[in-house]
């Protein structure tokens, strides 16, 4: 293991993200150690049980000694808070990165206590499913998957390319941002697509002229692809609309605008109107599968889901 890209890695969160990254970091061999950390202890017991590596500990400043790789993996509300824990024990040289879907927010929460000489390069990928916890990870959720720095103005170079290397060897394309577009492309791309099937699965459960039984029993695919969505953590979805409120606020406001367009469009049986807006919707769709970020099978590739009975 000495020939592994670190010596070290310290992986501070071990839900979905943090687990399946200690996944492959064990598979392909990219660090001699693994440091787990997490505040939860059932959490981390659950993690050395799965041994996902190769050390534990509740203490995320012990778990950061001596590694030239940290990631953080935590609600993006919480970034702050763990920076300031492990900023004494990090060390010079070491890379410190995160996980987080919104950057300004992370950036401001964290950089303050970064020691000098520490390389703080904030990164997001864009991967993950609604399951959360150390059990959900597994090998290859980063393979195709876009991973999204947004550095600062000062960050090395050398720093870069070494982490930029490190997500490739988990699949990843990596591309860079500034932190401010990063925050207005995911909150239309992800952030505004959860709102929407957390509000829609919550007026469904709110109806009284159709029972919740009814709902579940005859449940469509698009109402059950909704509820897909709005099965994430919560947690994690409250602190991403409080740490990304601006973006969200202006994405929300023009799909509201948007609604209502299409509100009139069907109340004054305008056709047209809705036959162009269904149209150009297809052509986004395909032109997400042909970009490799789906596939072009029916249902999504759920063969035979819908034939139980």
């Amino acid at each position: 293991m000495s020939e592994a890209p670190f010596e070290k890695i310290a992986l501070i969160g071990i839900g979905l993200i943090g687990s399946s990254i200690a996944r492959d970091v064990k598979a392909l061999g990219l660090a001699g150690e693994i440091s787990v950390s997490t505040r939860s202890p059932d959490t981390l017991k659950r993690a050395e049980e799965l041994e996902l590596g190769t050390s534990y500990t509740a203490s995320a400043a012990e778990a950061v000694k001596d590694a030239d790789l940290v990631i953080v993996s935590v609600p993006v509300g919480a970034s702050g808070a763990v920076a300031e824990q492990i900023a004494p024990t990090l060390r010079k040289g070491a890379i410190l990165t995160d996980v987080g879907s919104t950057k300004a927010s992370v950036i401001a929460q964290m950089q303050p206590h970064v020691p000098e000489g520490v390389h703080f390069i904030p990164g997001h990928p864009l991967a993950g499913t609604e399951k959360s916890g150390p059990d959900a990870g597994f090998e290859g959720l980063f393979a195709g998957r876009w991973c999204i720095f947004t550095p600062l103005p000062e960050t090395d170079r050398t720093a870069l390319d070494r982490l930029r290397g490190f997500w490739e060897a988990l699949g990843s394309r990596v591309d860079e941002m500034d932190p401010q577009h990063h925050d207005k492309v995911l909150a239309i791309v992800s952030h505004l697509p959860h709102i929407i099937a957390y509000n829609i699965v919550g007026t469904a459960d709110d109806l009284e002229a159709v029972t919740q039984s009814e709902v579940i029993k005859y449940s469509a695919s698009g109402f059950r692809d909704f509820t897909r969505l709005a099965a994430s953590d919560p947690t994690m979805w409250r602190d991403v609309c409080l740490h990304n409120k601006d973006a969200i606020l202006e994405m929300l406001a023009r799909f509201s605008e948007d609604l209502a367009y299409l509100q009139r469009a069907i109340r004054w049986g305008e056709g047209d109107k809705l036959f162009d807006l269904f149209t150009r919707t297809r052509t986004i769709r395909r032109s997400i599968v042909e970009a490799g970020q789906d596939v072009d099978e029916p249902d999504f590739g759920r063969h035979g889901a819908a034939k139980k009975s």
